[in-house]
């Protein structure tokens, strides 16, 4: 057999199987489609309390909204990680910005690539790891997610001070 042949065929196999060692396959079989960017949506504020629709969540896996208070407008992300939704305070105080990436078991600050966990919201790595992102209880009604605006403005406030 020609050895130009088999060394050819070893080769595409040990690309295969790189590449298949290299994609993340989740307990649904599924890739995952890592990193996501978040989405802006709108959310609806009604006296006290701020709801998203589930479904934008469910559907977009991240996203993010502004929510206008007494102490001016705070920005908020929620996504979907394990089969869970968590909704946190999405502000990076130090570089001033918002908005993160969600990639497999972290989210990325879009300004200032700094790390911080998925589902605890504390820093992993980077200049801004001593603002850990808080989260925000929530509640699920009629196919919205439902939270407190005083629970949404508390945890914007802790999320800026230093931890």
């Amino acid at each position: 057999m020609n050895i130009k042949l088999i060394g050819m065929v070893l080769l595409a196999i040990a690309v295969s199987l790189v590449v298949a060692g290299c994609t993340d396959i989740g307990s649904s079989g599924k890739a995952n489609a890592s990193p996501v960017k978040a989405t802006w949506i709108n959310a609806e504020v009604s006296e006290d309390h701020v709801s998203i629709p589930l479904s934008s969540v469910e559907e977009n896996t991240n996203v993010h909204f502004k929510v206008n208070s007494d102490s001016g407008e705070i920005a908020v992300m929620a996504y979907k990680f394990n089969d869970e939704i968590f909704v946190r305070s999405n502000v990076c105080p130090p570089c001033n910005s918002i908005g993160f990436t969600l990639e497999k078991d972290t989210l990325v600050c879009d300004s200032c690539g700094t790390v911080f966990d998925t589902a605890t919201g504390a820093g992993i790595g980077g200049g801004c790891v001593s603002f850990p992102k808080e989260s925000i209880p929530y509640t699920v009604s009629d196919g919205n997610i439902v939270m407190k605006l005083n629970d949404v403005i508390i945890a914007h406030e802790k999320t800026v001070e230093i931890n």
